[in-house]
């Protein structure tokens, strides 16, 4: 009989904010996959064993996946982790991939699970609190109200450093590297903008205005836009 591959989200940072199914999950499983190269020191790991002590006596499965921007070595490392996982999938193992916020998101787990079920294994995607929510509850702002609309716009360097200004709330996730830029694009388009920087982990950050905004941050920087 063969193994399910779960893919978990473990929430945003805070580890109080992991779902009740997302600890069974772990909890009941002995093999966990983590997206890093040693998976005791990623942020994922560090939220899941804040809840489940357990996790450090598991069998732990580092998903190295290198930021590159090449499509062929991405697709190839993917490959060669879906592999491993199989392996343990078609020995009868449930393998649980735990990742940051939900798993739907802007994960790694997405690619792994179109190799892994297209080769014939059942897979499954456990939500859990995307880091935008958890950010807008800790500027204590709606994400949208009434008939606003939402946009989720990752990299805005690859977007001609330009928002294309339609009607609603923005999101900005993953443009630490060119926050400087984005701050003069904010301030040109006339937006009013908040931001959380490693929302919910101990390190966290808020910032109440653009001005406030470093000129260079890390790659869990996330901006709450509107327009003024």
């Amino acid at each position: 009989m063969k193994g399910i591959l779960y893919g978990v989200g473990v929430g945003p940072g805070d580890p109080e904010l992991m779902t009740l199914k997302a600890v069974r999950i772990i909890e009941e499983n002995d093999v966990i996959a983590v997206p890093g190269k040693i998976p005791e020191e990623t942020a994922a790991y560090k939220i899941a064993s804040a809840v489940i002590p357990s996790l450090a006596e598991k069998k732990l499965l580092p998903m190295d996946m290198p930021m590159v921007k090449d499509r062929e070595i991405i697709k190839s490392e993917h490959e060669k982790c879906a592999k491993i996982i199989e392996g343990f999938l078609g020995s009868g193992k449930n393998v649980v991939y735990i990742t940051l916020g939900d798993p739907t998101i802007y994960s790694t787990f997405g690619y792994l699970q179109k190799i892994i079920a297209k080769d014939g294994f059942e897979t499954e995607y456990i939500s859990g609190i995307p880091s935008f929510c958890a950010a807008a509850a800790k500027l204590g702002q709606p994400l949208a109200e009434w008939n606003e609309p939402l946009h989720i716009i990752p990299a805005f360097h690859k977007n001609n450093n330009s928002i294309h200004s339609c009607d609603g709330n923005y999101i900005l996730m993953k443009s630490g590297k060119d926050i400087k830029q984005l701050k003069e694009t904010l301030k040109k388009e006339r937006f009013s903008a908040w931001a959380v920087e490693n929302c919910g982990m101990e390190c966290q950050r808020i910032y109440r205005s653009i001005e406030e905004f470093p000129d260079n941050a890390g790659y869990f920087f996330l901006i709450m836009a509107k327009k003024s």
